[in-house]
């Protein structure tokens, strides 16, 4: 049986790489390839494939944004292998919920693993999407509910880590590129609006005192009166960065700490 394949890497040499490989491969039939996120959601609708090779680091929508977004709309999910260069989160992530991945630079023998499991799968008539909503709750990006508890996805000095929520600092954003302060660690996140990553948060815990930045109240380690009647946060990371509170959140800083 042929299994329709779609590839979508943000790197052209990657998704080149990897059509390469697959062409090894008889029982593969590449239907189409994606450069990013928006376009793996466009592909997979048109074209129902059985089968994804799906990057997780992309600008804008990532690999496990594009799940989030198969789950939301309902849409018949594929089975999914993630291509990923950092296996010191993905064996974790990945192993625990049965998902499939391979690491970069790719390996063909990994990747005729992946396939002869894929197989095995799709002739069983084995849905992927309970473990693939395991997995997007389990990375934070899905509603909470009885969801485990959050982790955030930070890209530091080329690793992916995981990064427990109560262990974010704070976020900041500048010219669209969000930065995350955390308890052990710095970097930057996949989401592209402090709106989005707010919506994946617990929002008794976190706060925008400005529109450029987002706070845990917990890591707050001093409320210090500025001039005119306004305030700056000291937080508890390593440099006790200090965050303007804008006026129209003065109200809700004074609500927070009976102020």
């Amino acid at each position: 049986m042929a299994i329709n394949t779609i590839i979508v890497d943000d790197e052209k040499p990657a998704r080149d790489e990897l059509a390469f490989l697959l062409k090894g491969f008889p029982e593969i039939n590449v239907i189409g390839q994606g450069k990013n996120g928006v376009e793996a959601v466009s592909l997979i609708k048109e074209h129902s494939p059985d089968l994804v090779f799906l990057d997780v680091q992309m600008p804008g929508l990532d690999g496990f944004g594009v799940l989030k977004k198969l789950v939301e709309r309902k849409m018949k999910v594929p089975h999914v292998v993630f291509a990923t260069a950092f296996d010191h989160y993905a064996v974790q992530a990945f192993d625990v919920n049965a998902v499939d991945y391979v690491l970069k630079p790719f390996d063909k023998a990994r990747i005729s693993k992946a396939i002869q499991r894929a197989r095995k799968e799709i002739e069983a008539h084995t849905s992927p999407t309970e473990r693939l909503e395991q997995l997007v709750l389990q990375l934070g990006t899905g509603k909470q509910g009885s969801a485990p508890p959050v982790k955030l996805l930070v890209k530091s000095q080329q690793r992916l880590l995981l990064v427990g929520a109560e262990d974010l600092v704070f976020a900041s954003i500048q010219d669209g590129v969000i930065s995350v302060t955390a308890k052990d660690t710095e970097g930057t996140s996949n989401y592209r609006t402090l709106e989005e990553l707010n919506a994946a948060l617990d929002s008794e815990s976190f706060w925008r005192p400005h529109r450029s930045y987002l706070v845990n109240i917990h890591h707050i380690k001093e409320v210090v009166p500025w001039f005119k009647s306004g305030y700056m946060l000291k937080m508890n990371d390593k440099k006790a960065t200090e965050i303007p509170v804008s006026r129209a959140q003065t109200k809700r800083l004074r609500e927070l700490f009976k102020l």
